[in-house]
């Protein structure tokens, strides 16, 4: 268990400045699935999905009724995710002092460690209340149509051929 613990620990160690690095780039830089990306998967999309819906209205046919419960929506999901980056760089920052000195107390490191995944595992959760919340909102014509735009925004036909080959 401590193996687990300490590779777990060494791997954070290592990749923590280097999503540090990554996460002060504009997502645009690093949209194909790297960094901030991948490490959030699809919960950092819906954002990006919320905006497109909104954006692009008229395309998907969406009434005033519709942008006026969305608008709302999509402002408190952007906060909370400003919140969620803030409260994660907090936590990494703790881990990185614990870990500081030679002899780092291994309890403190793992519960820093928990502490990290309890504020992803609350903030995934929260994505997905949004994400259902808002496809409430869409007829079942209007989810169809915003799910070819975001195919076609995010490039994911390529990746479906990758996966198609694996198999």
């Amino acid at each position: 268990m401590k193996k687990i613990v300490l590779s777990f620990l060494l791997t954070v160690v290592f990749a923590v400045p280097a999503f540090s690095e990554m996460k002060d780039m504009p997502m645009r830089e690093h949209r194909e699935g790297y960094g901030q990306m991948m490490e959030m998967g699809n919960m950092d999309k819906m954002g990006d999905m919320m905006g497109m819906c909104i954006e692009h209205a008229d395309k998907m046919g969406l009434t005033d009724d519709q942008i006026m419960k969305m608008k709302p929506l999509h402002r408190e999901m952007q906060k909370k995710h400003a919140r969620f980056k803030a409260d994660l760089k907090i936590a990494e920052i703790e881990l990185m002092e614990i870990m500081e000195v030679k002899d780092f107390d291994l309890e403190k490191a793992s519960s820093a460690v928990k502490k990290i995944e309890e504020i992803k595992t609350a903030h995934h959760l929260e994505m997905l209340k949004a994400m259902k919340e808002m496809r409430t909102i869409l007829t079942d014509e209007q989810f169809k149509k915003m799910k070819k735009m975001m195919f076609m925004k995010m490039g994911e036909k390529k990746p479906a051929k990758r996966m198609m080959k694996k198999q």
